[in-house]
């Protein structure tokens, strides 16, 4: 039988070897290559980076030693001073009696103590200071001024489940006050939206719905109505609902 022999394998492998030698000796000397360009970059530079590692590490210490010493403090005695007006406010809402008198007393306080408006003013970027936007803007609203009870109320920011959606819709409240019913509507629905619960969500949705009807948007306001219908039925809003889902049925067929 002829057999035939394997030639060349040898010389094969040993050739690829070669190749192989030389192609990791090319990789280890770019490396090298960059490594020594790194090397002459970093000590070229060295000056900037270590005034740039210093700036650092100074804006870092700077930054630990005002929460410290500078924020820390300054939310304690924003904190300290919310208290004094924030009695009169407290006073004002359940009080009916010289209650304009307690809000103003809130605002602008008394025998050497801030207000609102001044925490707002003095301590601002605090959380009592925002605080203090919040209730000067409600307190502007009892007592109908209406313009500066939007500006503080919009400059009030809070992620808690009542008071966002409230200073949304007490917004609305000041548009509908002024006879601005299309921004009253907008804010009344963005105050629904906010937070979905069971209380500020159909509160201020059916004050939507009513707004929509009184601008005439009465399929609008049907949507909404629906809305409270379905997805809130045990609020107090849906007790009585059908009556206005019927008012704005019939107000679009007409």
């Amino acid at each position: 039988m002829a057999t035939y022999k394997k030639t060349g394998s040898k010389a094969k492998k040993s050739q690829d070897n070669i190749e192989e030698k030389s192609t990791t000796a090319e990789v280890f000397n770019t490396l090298d290559e960059t490594a020594s360009k790194s090397e002459q970059w970093v000590i070229k530079n060295q000056k900037i980076i270590l005034i740039s590692l210093a700036a650092i590490v100074v804006f870092i210490l700077g930054y630990l030693a005002y929460l410290k010493y500078v924020d820390g403090p300054k939310e304690k005695d924003a904190a300290n001073e919310l208290a004094f007006p924030k009695a009169y406010f407290e006073d004002a809402i359940s009080n009916t009696v010289a209650a304009d008198s307690l809000f103003t007393l809130a605002l602008n306080g008394a025998d050497g103590k801030f207000g609102f408006v001044d925490i707002a003013k003095e301590y601002s970027g605090t959380k009592a200071a925002n605080l203090a936007n919040y209730y000067a803007g409600i307190s502007y609203l009892k007592l109908k001024n209406y313009k500066e009870a939007i500006d503080y109320l919009e400059d009030f920011s809070s992620d808690d489940e009542l008071l966002g959606p409230i200073a949304k819709g007490a917004i609305g409240d000041a548009f509908a006050d002024i006879n601005q019913p299309e921004d009253a509507l907008d804010y009344y629905l963005e105050a629904a939206k906010l937070k979905d619960n069971n209380f500020s969500s159909p509160l201020f949705l059916f004050k939507a719905g009513n707004t929509a009807l009184e601008l005439g948007k009465n399929s609008k306001a049907l949507d909404i109505f629906n809305t409270i219908k379905n997805d809130y039925p045990l609020s107090d809003e849906a007790k009585d609902i059908n009556i206005y889902i019927n008012k704005a049925t019939f107000a679009s067929e007409n």
